[in-house]
């Protein structure tokens, strides 16, 4: 059957996790009639990752590895499982098992009232540092782009792939998909969400090495959210 759900999960170097990733999916979605799929993306690892998602396609055909011949980061890897899957719903979420993926059943549900549904951590398990560098970046982006949402970093998402109508990929897409989406005139619902702490693997992130990519980023969605195109209502000569 054609999936109708797609979960796109970028990875990189996250062997370890692979195995509790699909299998925790797999529960989660235990109860979902609809046919879904579970796209796990490979960053060109340059651990056992792509073989640890061989040996779970060969286990269950519901698991769909995709790899990047080359480091490409999140934005690629993010937009390369939406691009090359067809189903109309889609969800995201790290692959560092920090994302509960029991969330995405409700937040699934919500598309019923909203185009884009995406998570708030609200109980934060990371380091005291980061948490304030993201409110200061939410600042920030309030000032600069006009819109108030309090964890655009959040990956867990779930969205129809309507809502991407207009959105075009660039390096540092995932940080700024919500406002994207709300921009091109889609219902944006932001739901708390629980937040864990990463028990395998490292994480590839730190406060300095995205500052400079952030502000950069945050200068040229400025630019675009003021220069983008509004909606505009046609009428034509055109027979029907």
């Amino acid at each position: 059957m054609v999936p109708q759900i797609a979960i796109v999960v970028p990875v990189f170097n996250e062997e370890a996790n692979i195995v509790p990733l699909v299998t925790e999916i797999a529960q989660v979605f235990r109860a979902e009639i609809r046919p879904w799929q579970l796209v796990l993306v490979d960053d060109a690892s340059t651990d056992g990752t792509w073989s640890a998602i061989c040996a779970q396609r060969a286990l269950d055909p519901r698991v769909f590895g995709i790899r990047h011949r080359k480091n490409a980061g999140q934005s690629a890897a993010v937009w390369t499982g939406i691009s090359q899957t067809t189903a109309p719903f889609l969800c995201t979420l790290d692959g560092d098992l920090q994302n509960d993926p029991s969330e995405l059943p409700r937040m699934l549900q919500l598309l019923d009232q909203a185009d884009f549904v995406c998570g708030h951590r609200v109980a934060r398990q990371d380091s005291f540092v980061r948490k304030v560098s993201s409110r200061v970046a939410r600042s920030v982006r309030s000032w600069s782009l006009g819109w108030d949402f309090a964890d655009t970093g959040c990956a867990l998402r779930a969205f129809k792939r309507s809502s991407l109508a207009g959105v075009f990929p660039f390096n540092g897409l995932h940080r700024f998909l919500p406002i994207l989406v709300a921009g091109n005139g889609s219902q944006v619902l932001e739901v708390p969400v629980k937040h864990r702490p990463r028990t395998a693997g490292v994480s590839k992130y730190g406060v300095w090495n995205r500052l400079g990519r952030g502000l950069f980023d945050l200068v040229g969605m400025a630019w675009y959210q003021r220069r983008r195109l509004p909606a505009i209502e046609t009428e034509s000569t055109r027979p029907d």
